[in-house]
């Protein structure tokens, strides 16, 4: 079935109702009509087999015949954090393609050596939802403000491992999947295009950060996320 979102707020006992942008996507786009049976999900964990009872002009309604908790959500809560990407379209891919593996949040980040000094917050946040509905998730991932390293290591988030992946990092470093089976949270780093500088790094050291391994090959930013999220994830999963 397809899936839609519909927040917490247009749920109540065992009906729901979609409206405003999702009720374009549902009945303009998708073609959905009543009786038809979909999957929506909240975007905090919750999916609900469901059926459309009534199409209005602007809003549909229907019934929740059944519900899923944590539905399709990885076992490991992952906060990414990556410098923003000169070309948009890059970080776009990379946004997508992080929600798609399971990452809890995404965090824009300004670096010694980024060049962009603004984030697109507002778009990568549908493109993060248009991801969870595609990959069948039932956690939204939030997008938070652009943010710099600088303030990142300074917050005191709780999370069991702060990693960051780094070329100096040698091959008898942990992977990110090792730690991942010993964490319920992980705080991910990833550098913008030329990496973290020198200073960044013994700044993150220096935090607690640990250095992870991710291969002899240089990477790029938007491949570094990738492969850093499916390590920690999916060999978690």
């Amino acid at each position: 079935m397809d899936y839609f979102y519909c927040p917490p707020q247009n749920i109540r006992d065992n009906t729901f109702f979609i409206d405003a942008e999702e009720f374009s996507h549902l009945v303009h786009v998708m073609r959905k009509k009543e009786g038809d049976e979909i999957m929506i999900v909240d975007g905090c964990g919750h999916a609900f087999e469901a059926r459309i009872d009534e199409v209005k002009k602007k809003a549909a309604r229907g019934t929740i015949a059944r519900s899923y908790a944590n539905h399709n959500e990885p076992q490991v809560d992952v906060t990414i954090a990556v410098g923003v990407l000169k070309n948009p379209s890059k970080f776009d891919f990379l946004v997508e393609k992080v929600t798609e593996l399971g990452v809890r949040q995404i965090v824009p980040l300004l670096t010694d050596r980024t060049i962009p000094t603004h984030a697109k917050v507002d778009r990568w946040q549908k493109l993060a939802l248009a991801a969870m509905k595609q990959s069948g998730r039932s956690y939204l991932p939030r997008v938070q403000e652009l943010t710099s390293l600088d303030d990142l290591i300074r917050r005191d988030d709780p999370f069991d491992f702060k990693i960051i992946a780094h070329e100096r990092a040698e091959s008898s470093a942990l992977f990110p999947g090792t730690l991942a089976k010993k964490a319920q949270s992980i705080l991910l780093l990833i550098g913008p295009e030329g990496g973290f500088s020198g200073e960044e790094v013994e700044k993150c050291l220096a935090s607690g950060f640990l250095l992870v391994y991710l291969g002899d090959r240089r990477l790029r930013t938007e491949t570094a996320a990738i492969v850093a999220t499916t390590l920690t994830l999916l060999c978690n999963s």
